[in-house]
């Protein structure tokens, strides 16, 4: 995802999407990222996983105030609702999330 497709893929989109804010060089979103897939399998169709590149989309990271990676965001219909700052254990992501998406 893209700057310029985060619109379409995001604010546009019906439902949950959790978008994974990353850079290739940081070692706990390497760490994060296999925790997300699964996450993503788990939830089906009830929750998208997305990631945007911190380094390659400036404009949407500033947009949303990213200062610090990896950062979580969990948009509904479009809307922003929270924000999880940090990796965490699958278990912990997974209960926090259970609380957000049905």
């Amino acid at each position: 995802m893209t700057d310029d497709t985060f619109a379409t893929e995001v604010l546009d989109t019906p439902g949950p999407v959790l978008v994974d804010f990353w850079a290739p060089w940081c070692q706990p979103c390497l760490k994060l990222a296999p925790v997300l897939s699964e996450l993503a399998a788990e939830y089906g169709d009830r929750l998208r996983v997305v990631a945007l590149d911190v380094d390659e989309n400036p404009d949407t990271t500033q947009a949303y105030g990213v200062v610090s990676i990896p950062t979580m965001i969990l948009f509904q219909d479009g809307a922003a609702v929270s924000s999880i700052v940090g990796a965490r254990p699958k278990p912990a992501l997974a209960a926090q999330l259970a609380t957000l998406v049905p």
